[in-house]
């Protein structure tokens, strides 16, 4: 069984396919992870005229041992840093046959991010779009880092989301692209444990369905 999750950034989608992943005993990719260790990758080289080929043999070089260090990979400079890489056309193909390769693996995996029903597995069993509001998504991203030890100014986070929500707008594989048959969930006033019960009553719905057919 292969469960796609998509959905804008800090919407949830990637807590809730970790729970969906450990629910029904599936292997989990975070696919956002490939991104940001392409774009810490290049960090360096951000505004020069080297960095979307920088940005390609990168992401052409990527392997499993890249994403080892979450502490680095999950940081706020991280995520910018994906947003900027993602819409390089060569650095999506690059990264597409490893996440893809994951999918289909013998019982099938949960793989989250951007463009995972739409592009990556099509042909997922299940198909997953994470919504949530602007506030939430922010207060959601403040209390993580807050856990961490962190000082949060949540009128700065705030438009960095509205930021990083525009860059997804223009990218046409941006996180605002719900595939036709994607199942739309929305957790703006739901906590995980609910949002993770009405993602689980979906998967568990629409495979009854088809076990039918």
């Amino acid at each position: 069984m292969i469960i796609a999750v998509d959905g804008p950034a800090a919407s949830g989608k990637g807590t809730l396919a970790a729970g969906l992943a450990a629910h029904y005993r599936l292997p989990h990719l975070d696919t956002g992870l490939l991104y940001r260790a392409v774009g810490l990758a290049v960090g360096d080289a951000v505004g020069t005229p080297q960095f979307e080929a920088r940005a390609i043999a990168a992401a052409r070089g990527l392997d499993a041992a890249h994403l080892t260090d979450l502490a680095q990979l999950t940081g706020d400079a991280a995520s910018t840093l994906a947003s900027q890489v993602a819409v390089i056309a060569e650095v999506r193909v690059a990264l597409r046959q490893y996440q893809r390769d994951f999918a289909h693996q013998p019982g099938g995996a949960v793989i989250d991010g951007r463009d995972i029903g739409t592009v990556v597995c099509p042909d997922a069993d299940v198909k997953l779009f994470i919504e949530a509001d602007s506030k939430a998504r922010m207060e959601r991203r403040a209390r993580q880092f807050e856990l961490k030890g962190l000082v949060v100014d949540r009128y700065a986070l705030y438009h960095q989301i509205e930021e990083r929500d525009a860059r997804d707008r223009a990218n046409p594989y941006g996180g605002f692209y719900p595939a036709p048959d994607a199942h739309l969930l929305d957790t703006t006033r739901l906590d995980i444990e609910a949002a993770l019960r009405a993602a689980v009553a979906i998967v568990d719905g629409v495979m009854a369905k088809k076990a039918k057919q």
